[in-house]
């Protein structure tokens, strides 16, 4: 009956330290596997758009929860100026990134605008770059992220 007593107790102890150590996982940016997932798509120069895609990244987590959604902006064409040094939302897009927001350039955009300019669009840090934005947004859409183009 001891071992048996002991037994259970090993087991629950051994239960308790899994539960904790998932809890913690959650905590430190593990998303849940049911998280909502939206992609959204700046392929324009409006400054209004940029705000309002800027918002949409900023409010969702705190409606649903940091670790109940997963965002990546997708900028390309005249829209990829919202991710460059220049931009008039860099500190609002570095503090995103910061915060699992993702962020990405097309790549065919930057390729022409180096080629039309003479040197390489300067991204923000935190930014990534996707060979193809519009390619980008057929690939989360195709993992089921939910498409919203301000």
């Amino acid at each position: 009956m001891k071992s048996l007593s002991k037994f259970y107790k090993l087991s629950a102890l051994a239960l308790l330290a899994l539960s904790l150590s998932l809890g913690a996982a959650q905590a430190d940016g593990m998303k849940s596997d049911d998280a909502r997932k939206l992609v959204v798509h700046v392929p324009q120069d409006d400054p209004k758009s940029w705000i309002q895609a800027i918002n949409i990244a900023n409010n969702l987590p705190k409606e649903l929860g940091i670790d109940n959604v997963i965002i990546e902006i997708v900028a390309q064409g005249p829209g990829l100026k919202l991710l460059t040094d220049k931009s008039p939302e860099a500190t609002r897009i570095k503090s995103l990134a910061m915060q699992d927001i993702t962020f990405s350039a097309c790549g065919n955009t930057m390729n022409a605008m180096a080629k039309k300019t003479g040197k390489m669009p300067v991204l923000l840090e935190g930014v990534q770059r996707v060979p193809a934005g519009i390619v980008r947004v057929m690939e989360l859409q195709e993992e089921g992220y939910s498409y919203v183009r301000p």
